[in-house]
């Protein structure tokens, strides 16, 4: 499906802020005549987590030089996806969850003899050792009120907290956050989200009617509706797409 912006932001930021840049050197310079010989992709590097609202990717890049922190207020469902999505990019994934039971499947279908998906009690992370070679994404899903993590973001190794609703804590993880998502939400979430995240008015309107696949993402003053657009493999795996598990 199409979605369509309310505010008219555009998705800018997702290409050019949040892939991984590359080594800086000089500049290559093409005249128009070449460029059909150009046949290399050009792009940020990242995870494609979805279509924004110009049918184009929305790329998030997990595997960073610094420490990334992200917040989803949403479903696990989503969670999963960009976690299984990530997974594919040959990183390693940490999920902390007191609901393991949930989230077995995908680890169980993810390793296929390689343990890329490692499931852990909650406080009961241990370091992960990322590097450039081997990065790691880890996913927290400890509740609405999750404890300060054992093990936090550093280079190579970003964490994404996952919410299923606003608690007491939340405006503390989204000021130290460096990425938002939010699904759908009641109204008065909405309220206090659009006053934390500074979101015009018709966004705010907006976020109690998104569909179950549809987040809102926001970073640096700048948001993007993105639809997840599930592969058929992935909903054979994880289910219908879902707001509350």
């Amino acid at each position: 499906m199409a979605i369509t912006t309310p505010s008219g932001a555009g998705p800018a930021w997702f290409r050019a802020g949040r892939g991984l840049l590359g080594p800086r050197r000089g500049r290559h310079e093409l005249a128009p005549e070449e460029f059909e010989a150009l046949a290399l992709p050009v792009g940020d590097d990242g995870v494609v987590i979805g279509t924004d609202a110009h049918e184009a990717p929305a790329v998030l890049g997990v595997a960073r030089p610094v420490p990334f922190d992200a917040v989803l207020i949403g479903g696990a469902w989503t969670a999963q996806v960009i976690a299984l999505r990530t997974a594919g990019t040959g990183a390693r994934i940490a999920v902390e969850t007191g609901r393991r039971t949930l989230w077995t499947t995908l680890a169980q279908a993810a390793n296929g003899g390689q343990p890329c998906v490692t499931l852990h009690d909650v406080g009961r992370v241990p370091p992960q050792g990322p590097s450039v070679h081997s990065p790691v994404l880890v996913v927290r899903d400890c509740g609405a009120r999750p404890p300060r993590g054992r093990v936090v973001t550093a280079p190579w190794q970003s964490v994404l907290t996952l919410l299923p609703y606003m608690g007491p804590d939340t405006p503390r993880l989204l000021r130290g956050a460096g990425l938002v998502g939010v699904q759908r939400v009641s109204p008065q979430e909405a309220e206090l989200l659009g006053r934390l995240l500074r979101l015009p008015q018709a966004d705010v309107e907006t976020l109690p009617t998104l569909p179950e696949t549809v987040t809102l993402w926001c970073a640096g003053g700048s948001w993007t509706y993105v639809d997840v657009r599930a592969t058929e493999a992935e909903t054979r795996l994880l289910g219908a797409p879902r707001r509350m598990d």
